[in-house]
């Protein structure tokens, strides 16, 4: 057994990518000074601020600070540096993100704005947010990334410079790129992998996740004379932790690499059927379940083939439901499942009901080709849905306040949408 592990570790050390690696290590109460110097400002309307452009590829992209002097950057920070680290980490991310990918379209991206205030586009406590060939981040989140992520979250955003549409499904795949190089971000987003990560291959995968955020945290406290800020999400990432636990999560990603490279294959095949389903049935990991049991091998089960036929109408049920879509809920369908699964057929082992799940998926979307379908429970709400998003997206390229970059990136991608309806 010791002898197959450590066949398994040096396999995945040959053939991982390497991992990120923060910038420069500081503690914990100079992070929080940090955090506590760039937090949001409040939003002074329409300011300039220095811009520097780069060639990368064939596209031009505009480094800029807007505001630089207004919100206060100017009184520790030369622009020219700061710009200069900006450009250097989107470099090394789209470079990354091209050696892992060379079969995904290039990234485009034409903007990135250090964004020092919050509004409809950089929510108070949202990191970054990246549409329309544009990423917006925020001074916080560069902090954050660069001392901890090792900037994670950069390439995290590049990554979504790729992908065609909208969606849940762009960040499972996103986070699917982030957990390559380091298993924490496994544990931090474990919604998107949890089910899939404990069904087929770690299956004290929840004990690992309580024994993570069971640590303390500085909370409601004070650091250096200073309220602790820092966010829960980067306390835990810095803390150390179980080695052997990180190095086990290490080799199943690495036997997840088949089922994550199948996700990015779903989203950009079917990018307007993957979004809608994000939203119909609020399963922020379904992709990555569904390429699962076309792919693995599902566990054995011992059930009643008459219980498991009324455990997959529940679920049938659940899943074709439209209560997320045409009246705004946000019903996550397969925790509505599984908690009727428990109560309604007094099916108290979690592990059968993930195996019960799991063999639904597989008799919902796998067809007699083995490949996958998307089931769309309903065309016509498909088709709302489609139009509503379209309203959407050119209800914000008329706002003011995006950039004449961001606005020609949404009229682009109403173009897209158009041409992958009438394909599909």
């Amino acid at each position: 057994m010791r002898k197959e592990l450590l066949i398994a570790v040096i396999n995945f050390l040959l053939v991982s990518p390497p991992q990120l690696k923060a910038e420069e290590q500081v503690g914990l109460g100079e992070l929080n000074r940090l955090l506590n110097l760039h937090l949001p400002k409040k939003n002074q309307g329409e300011v300039v601020g220095p811009s520097k452009k780069i060639k990368f590829g064939n596209e031009e992209i505009v480094f800029t600070v807007p505001g630089f002097n207004t919100y206060g950057c100017g009184d520790c920070h030369e622009s020219g540096k700061l710009l200069d680290k900006s450009i250097k980490r989107m470099e090394q991310s789209l470079n990354r993100e091209m050696e892992s990918f060379p079969n995904l379209p290039p990234p485009i991206l034409k903007q990135f704005i250090i964004q020092s205030w919050s509004d409809e586009w950089l929510r108070p406590g949202q990191f970054a947010h990246t549409t329309f060939d544009t990423i917006r981040i925020s001074p916080a989140a560069v902090l954050v990334d660069s001392l901890v992520y090792g900037n994670a979250t950069h390439l995290h955003e590049s990554f979504h410079l790729t992908q065609p549409f909208l969606g849940v499904a762009n960040e499972l795949e996103a986070y699917g790129l982030n957990i390559r190089s380091d298993p924490r971000f496994l544990i931090l987003n474990f919604p998107y992998f949890s089910d899939t990560v404990t069904e087929f291959f770690v299956p004290d995968f929840r004990e690992i996740l309580d024994r993570f955020f069971s640590r303390q945290l500085k909370e409601k406290s004070s650091v250096i004379g200073e309220d602790m800020i820092v966010p829960k999400e980067a306390q835990w990432f810095l803390m150390p932790f179980d080695e052997e636990s990180l190095m086990k999560l290490n080799i199943a990603i690495k036997k997840l690499e088949p089922v994550l490279r199948e996700v990015s294959r779903l989203n950009r095949k079917y990018p307007l059927e993957a979004a809608y389903l994000g939203e119909q049935d609020r399963v922020v990991s379904l992709l990555l379940d569904i390429a699962a049991v076309k792919i693995l091998p599902l566990p054995p089960l011992d059930i009643d083939s008459t219980l498991l036929k009324k455990a997959f109408y529940i679920l049938d049920e659940q899943f074709n439901k439209l209560d997320n879509t045409r009246l705004g809920y946000r019903i996550d369908r397969k925790h509505e499942a599984l908690m009727t699964l428990t109560y309604q057929l007094r099916l108290k082992d979690p592990a059968t009901r993930l195996g019960i799940y799991f063999r639904f998926l597989k008799n919902r979307y796998i067809g007699d080709d083995g490949e996958i379908k998307l089931v769309i429970p309903d065309e016509e709400d498909f088709k709302k849905y489609v139009a509503e998003k379209r309203r959407e997206i050119k209800k914000m390229a008329d706002s003011p306040k995006l950039t004449s970059i961001e606005k020609a990136g949404a009229l682009k991608m109403l173009e897209s949408i158009s041409s992958v309806g009438s394909r599909n």
